[in-house]
C-alpha cells in the first residue's frame, strides 16, 4: 500500500489497509462536502450552530497536523499553528477561517493532509500499527499508530456529519460518499 491511496477500506483487507481506506474515504467525503463553495458558502451557518465549513476545514487541518505532525511523530507544527497563543485564542481555528479564501482554506486543509499521509508512511516503516506516538499523556501513556487513525476516523465522522447538514442547508446537496 505504501504510496497508493486508498479509495474504500477493502472488504477482507489488513488492519492498516482497513483503517487507512476508512480514513481516506472520510477525507474524500470531507471534501466533496466542502469543495466549490465561494467565501460566503463556506462561512455559511445552520443556525443555531455557528460552525462553517470554513471553520471545519480549518480545524481539521489542524488536528491533522496535531495527531500526526505533533503527536505521533514528536515535530513541531508547522505554519500557521505555530504562531498561535492558543492559551488566550483556543478557537482560533474556527474565528480565523472567515478571514481565508476558500483557496487558502482547502489549501492549509490538502497541505495537513498530505503531511499526514507521509507521517503515518514514516511510522508504518518503523513498527505498523502498533508504533507508540512521540507524545506522552499527563498520565505517562502513548498512544498507538492504530489509536490515532481510529481517532481520526471518528474526528472526520463526526465533522462530516456537521458538513452534511452545513451544505444541505446552503444548496441542497446530499449525499454519502462521492459520486462517480
Amino acid at each position: 500500500m505504501e504510496n497508493d491511496i486508498l479509495q474504500e477500506p477493502p472488504v477482507a483487507g489488513t488492519e492498516i489497509d482497513t483503517l487507512l481506506g476508512a480514513l481516506e474515504r472520510n477525507r474524500r467525503t470531507f471534501a466533496w462536502k466542502c469543495g466549490g463553495l465561494d467565501a460566503d458558502g463556506l462561512n455559511a451557518k445552520h443556525p443555531p450552530s455557528t460552525v462553517t465549513l470554513g471553520g471545519l476545514l480549518k480545524h481539521l487541518a489542524l488536528v491533522e497536523d496535531e495527531y500526526f505532525t505533533g503527536r505521533l511523530l514528536g515535530h513541531d507544527l508547522p505554519a500557521p499553528w505555530d504562531s498561535v497563543d492558543w492559551d488566550t485564542n483556543p478557537d482560533w481555528e474556527w474565528s480565523s477561517a472567515t478571514d481565508e479564501s476558500p483557496e487558502q482554506l482547502m489549501s492549509l486543509w490538502q497541505e495537513s493532509v498530505e503531511r499526514s499521509r507521509a507521517a503515518v508512511r514514516e511510522a508504518l516503516a518503523a513498527g505498523g500499527a502498533d508504533q507508540l506516538a512521540k507524545y506522552v499523556s499527563k498520565d505517562g501513556r502513548s498512544p498507538s499508530l492504530r489509536y490515532i487513525l481510529v481517532d481520526m476516523i471518528e474526528e472526520y465522522a463526526r465533522h462530516t456529519g456537521h458538513a452534511d447538514l452545513i451544505r444541505e442547508s446552503i444548496d441542497g446537496l446530499v449525499g454519502e460518499g462521492v459520486p462517480s
